[in-house]
């Protein structure tokens, strides 16, 4: 696998090597996992610090749900939500904080509360601000594929060449940034587990992430607790399983080391500390010449 030097301010990230953990902190009542868990500030700050402990390399904050048919929040509430827990979390630990919005506004006020990196699941084209922001603040960028928006994304999601066109894409997202100012060791892609896709493009997606290493930038995934793993688990019942199930976690860990085993750099997840066991067993695996 290529590997990735990433340094800017306080902070540096090395991709290739070792595989890096992003925790996810949802700060807000309606996310399809830990939807409103986190949403009081302690809670919140609580967790985002369990997630650094149990060995997150960076931490990754949004207070507006992304899941499916999710209904948009206002900037100011969005700034609420989050802006307060970046600014006590920052203060306590030492990894990167990522701010999840499409809104420049948040993207500022979360990177003066202390946040160091953008994750935009629209590729910087719902808020023609937001490559500004990152611009004139110098941080890092996560590009995300997505087919529409929360609202219709899963509406009957269709591809005539689904590798193809979401590498195109990601090329395009790229070359847009660059235009923009946005170095290109300053970004990273992610081809959006769950954003416009169903089992199978899912499936597919993981099986052949290592086709997307021709865009020359490191590579996020995030595949934890979504409803692809959830279907694929529920056989022939009609019951939902709940998210945060232990079967589900276990289904997350089996698409983490997939992914890892195809390319990816960074995984997005939930539990931090299941996770790092994963890691560390698969990046043995990837890296088994160094044990002989």
């Amino acid at each position: 696998m290529k590997a990735y030097s990433l340094a800017w301010g306080k902070h540096r990230l090395d991709f290739g090597k070792r595989t890096c953990i992003m925790g996810v902190l949802n700060v807000t009542p309606d996310s399809f996992s830990d939807g409103g868990k986190f949403f009081t500030f302690d809670d919140a700050v609580a967790q985002g610090y369990k997630l650094f402990e149990d060995g997150a390399d960076i931490l990754d904050i949004g207070g507006e749900s992304t899941r499916p048919f999710s209904n948009p929040v206002s900037e100011e509430e969005e700034i609420l939500r989050v802006v307060p827990v970046i600014e006590k979390l920052s203060k306590r630990i030492p990894i990167p904080i990522s701010i999840d919005t499409t809104k420049a506004g948040v993207a500022e006020q979360a990177i003066k509360a202390g946040a160091s990196m953008i994750n935009d699941v629209s590729s910087l084209s719902f808020d023609p601000k937001m490559a500004n922001v990152a611009v004139d603040y110098g941080v890092p960028v996560i590009l995300m594929h997505m087919l529409g928006n929360p609202k219709t994304m899963q509406i009957e999601p269709s591809y005539d060449d689904l590798i193809g066109e979401i590498k195109t894409f990601l090329e395009n997202a790229i070359d847009q940034a660059e235009n923009k100012g946005i170095s290109r060791l300053k970004i990273i892609i992610d081809p959006g587990i769950g954003f416009g896709k169903t089992v199978g493009h899912n499936l597919l997606l993981i099986q052949r992430l290592h086709e997307f290493k021709t865009l020359k930038v490191p590579i996020m995934i995030g595949t934890s607790r979504k409803a692809f793993i959830r279907n694929l688990l529920k056989d022939n019942t009609v019951e939902e399983i709940n998210a945060d199930s232990a079967m589900v976690e276990i289904g997350t860990q089996a698409s983490v080391a997939a992914a890892i085993l195809n390319g990816a750099h960074i995984v997005r997840v939930h539990d931090v500390a299941n996770t790092r066991i994963t890691v560390k067993i698969i990046d043995a695996i990837k890296n088994a010449q160094n044990f002989l």
